[in-house]
């Protein structure tokens, strides 16, 4: 019997003037057990990555700078580094930087190039800062809106997930006022499509989709706004018609305590922080995000850059251990998902 073949897992280190470097190191450092389940190919810069591992008093002949994933050892005890972009060795911790900005978004590109060349199975990034990222001239949004650019997606979603529960986001960094207006009928009925394509894919399509309402009390019958109504009951209906297991809309303050409870295990919100404040005031460093709807698996940490503790080597990796690991259980079985994902795009 052949040996199974491990996932080939991109690592991108975000913004160096963050926890990124650190907690890239932490992880591939302090965690062999990691080395069983993907071979990990770290795409940065070799100048952080040695700073950070000097600051957790290891040697940083550690970091082994190589030229494509096919190099990568995966040994034990060593961390392989892509250089990408002019080194950032002179960036300073902590502070906001166009050059560190630049690079996080440079770093996350190459990673997409190699999955586009099949030379990774599966994308890990760690925070990247976006006031900076834009400062380095690339104005994205964000990581997802980036990765979507970047293979070419329309329809996707960027899903907070942590055990079997999972989060889709209607809009996501946009203002409310935008986000509002972008929760209209194609958006929920691109949404739906795609929740129930990765659900499938999962082997879990029958499980219900719970729509939490965009107002408060899901409009209170219109005492509170007409969108619920308007928009986002006649989607759910459209869903259900089409075999789609939609479920509301419910109000937030209702289905995320039930969703806690075990009662949903999809879920859809309409706006960034109605998804986010829930999820991370409830599952802190036990959540990661995952971008469904791209040719490959992409899994984040699920939080920020932390400059205020950056350098200090009381970052911790969890999430980013977390995300790996997701990341390399997902990969090697990803096309199902983007099978599903890619038709909801026609």
């Amino acid at each position: 019997m052949s040996e199974k073949r491990l996932p080939v897992l991109a690592v991108t280190v975000g913004d160096v003037a963050g926890i990124g470097p650190e907690i890239t190191a932490k992880m591939l450092l302090n965690h062999p057990e990691l080395r069983q389940k993907a071979k990990f190919v770290v795409i940065g810069d070799v100048a952080a990555l040695r700073k950070a591992v000097a600051g957790l008093n290891q040697d940083a002949g550690k970091v082994r700078e190589i030229q494509s994933p096919a190099q990568a050892s995966n040994e034990v005890g060593t961390i392989d580094v892509i250089q990408v972009g002019p080194s950032l060795e002179d960036v300073e911790l902590g502070k906001l930087d166009a050059r560190a900005g630049a690079g996080s978004a440079l770093f996350v590109m190459k990673a997409c190039e190699l999955a586009r060349n099949g030379e990774v199975d599966g994308i890990v990034t760690a925070p990247l800062n976006k006031a900076a990222m834009h400062l380095g001239g690339y104005k994205w949004p964000g990581h997802t809106e980036l990765l979507a650019h970047e293979f070419g997606v329309k329809n996707y979603s960027l899903v907070l997930s942590a055990g079997d529960l999972y989060v889709f986001h209607a809009t996501t960094h946009v203002s409310l006022r935008q986000a509002i207006e972008d929760t209209n009928p194609k958006r929920m009925d691109d949404i739906l499509e795609l929740v129930h394509a990765f659900s499938k894919a999962l082997g879990r399509q029958d499980e219900p989709i719970a729509v939490a309402g965009l107002n408060p009390h899901a409009g209170e019958n219109n005492i509170f706004g007409t969108e619920d109504s308007a928009i986002l009951t006649p989607a759910i209906e459209k869903a259900r018609a089409a075999g789609i297991n939609a479920v509301g809309p419910i109000p937030a303050d209702a289905l995320w305590p039930q969703a806690v409870r075990g009662k949903w295990k999809f879920l859809v919100a309409c706006y960034h922080d109605q998804g986010h404040a829930p999820f991370k005031a409830v599952y802190g460093d036990d959540g990661v995000n995952i971008t469904v709807g791209l040719p490959v698996v992409r899994v984040s940490v699920d939080h920020g850059t932390a400059f205020d503790i950056a350098g200090k080597n009381i970052a911790r990796e969890e999430s980013l251990i977390l995300a790996a690991e997701r990341a390399a259980s997902l990969s090697l079985g990803w096309s199902t998902v983007w099978e599903a994902a890619s038709r909801t795009e026609a």
